[in-house]
This record gives C-alpha cells, structure tokens and sequence, in this order.
C-alpha cells in the first residue's frame, strides 16, 4: 500500500474543506456551534479502524477514546475522563465497546510475543485467555483462537464499564446509556453485534444509614 506524504494530507484537507462547503456554505459554522454526538466510541487504536468510515457517520456523532485492545481500564484516568465527560456532559445516549479480528494487540496477549510496556498494557487480555483457556485452545486454527479472544475481550471491556462509579451512579438514576459490545471484520468491513447480556451486571445495591447508625444495603 502506497502511503500519502504530510504534505498531500494537508492539501486533502483543503480540497476536503472546498467540498464540504460547496454542498453546504454553512457546515463549517454549524459544527463550531459545539458537540452533541450521542454515541461513545470505545476502540482500538489500529489505523484502519476509523468507525466514521465504516458506519458513515459524520463530524460530531462520535465521542472517541481509543487504545490498545479496546480496554476499558479501570485505573485508567484518560478513559475516566472521557467516559464521565460523555455521560455527565455530552449525555449521551449510547457506548459502544468495539474490538476487531486480525488485531495486535489480541495477537500480543495470546502469544507473548511482546515486550516492554504494551506488554504491561495488554496483560488483562492474557489473563482473559487463561480463564477461557480451555475453550479457546479447542478451536481448530490460530485465526479461530485470536477471534474468540477478540470476542472475549469485547465482553469483559462491557463488564468492565458496569463496574465503573459512572456507570453505576447513572444506573441508579435510572439515566445510563445504552452499552453495546462490537466486533469488526476487516477482511469484510462488516460490524458483528454480539449481542451482550448485561443483566446481571446492571444490579447495584446501595449503603445507607440505619437509625442504629449501622451501614445497610439497599436494593433501591
């Protein structure tokens, strides 16, 4: 694949801006107006993955935090930075947690063939193949393993969310987005919903005082 230099980027950009322009004289000044996209967008940060392209969504419908692997990191500040900002400024209406097969990061993790700090970084998912590691390695081919690990991931990436303070605190304002668990083919450009059940993960109960001065939970 032949790659664009910085310059032709930029006069992309400019021949992008006279497009845009030409069908609309105002989008420009629309958009600066501010951001109201009711979707997060939590992804890998591999390069072919921008979900804009793939859902035809345009400037302003996706909220973005990306990483390796599509974590969702709970000591991460960065993602907890963004994910209160979605929710507690944006509101927006849903999450999506997107993984992707053929990803490196998945790769890293199955075969511990990295180093140094994306080592570190992509340790959780190692730790998710141990506790499926019998499932896993049942699959006939690498690439099967790699998927079910993609898929996997995805899954404790939505788990994830519902643990955090966030979460649970809209989830008892009965406020919460949405939350959604994707894959995405790259040999296909196609979107796999995998179709998470969140159930049993959405019940939180909650401390109060008892006239004893006693902490009580509270399913309420």
């Amino acid at each position: 694949m032949k790659y664009q230099s910085i310059e032709t980027l930029l006069k992309n950009n400019q021949a992008w801006v006279v497009e845009q322009l030409a069908l609309d004289p105002h989008y420009f000044e629309e958009l600066a107006r501010g951001q109201t996209p009711p979707f997060l967008y939590i992804g890998c940060s591999d390069s072919r993955l921008p979900l804009t392209r793939y859902t035809k969504s345009q400037p302003g419908e996706l909220f973005v935090h990306r990483n390796i692997g599509n974590q969702v990191s709970l000591t991460d500040i960065n993602f907890l930075s963004v994910l209160e900002y979605a929710i507690a400024h944006l509101q927006v209406q849903h999450i999506i947690v997107c993984g992707h097969y053929d990803c490196g990061g998945i790769k890293a993790a199955l075969e511990g063939k990295t180093t140094g700090l994306v080592d570190n970084w992509v340790n959780p998912i190692r730790e998710l193949y141990l506790e499926s590691r019998e499932e896993i390695d049942l699959l006939p081919t690498r690439e099967a393993k790699l998927n079910r690990l993609a898929e996997i991931n995805v899954i404790a990436q939505v788990k994830n969310l519902y643990q955090t303070s966030i979460i649970r605190e809209v989830m008892r304002q009965e406020t919460a987005p949405q939350i959604h668990g994707w894959v995405l083919e790259i040999k296909t450009g196609l979107i796999k919903n995998l179709n998470i059940a969140t159930e049993e993960w959405q019940f939180y109960p909650s401390c109060q005082l008892s006239n004893s001065g006693l902490l009580e939970l509270s399913t309420n």
